[in-house]
């Protein structure tokens, strides 16, 4: 991927795992590789000529085996998350529904203790 671009994104989470991907979703071979001729690729304003230190970001893992079969399997695994996004959403709004309605529809801050 080029880290350089304005649209890479990379988190780190609380286990030590890394998702690095494209804000765009236009690299179909993320995390390893994008396009070459990307028509969306910018460079980052803000990092141009930054040196960064060791702790900013840890290393990119070996690109594994590569074939036609990669970009397939990676368009199957977002159809199955696509898949899921509606009904995950649905629960969320239903859950927060259930919120307000338990609460009265007045919003508590959570901070607060009591009434």
């Amino acid at each position: 991927m080029r880290e350089e671009c304005k649209h890479y994104q990379s988190r780190t989470y609380s286990t030590g795992e890394v998702a690095r991907f494209c804000e765009l979703d236009l690299a179909p071979e993320a995390p390893w590789r994008c396009p070459e001729d990307c028509p969306a690729y910018e460079r980052r304003l803000a990092d141009a000529g930054w040196v960064h230190g060791t702790l900013v970001e840890p290393a990119v893992e070996d690109e594994p085996e590569s074939g036609p079969q990669v970009a397939e399997l990676l368009d199957q695994a977002e159809e199955i998350v696509n898949a899921f996004a509606p009904e995950a959403v649905a629960e969320a709004e239903r859950r927060r529904a259930a919120e307000q309605r338990a609460s009265g529809g007045r919003r508590r801050w959570p901070w607060r203790r009591g009434g």
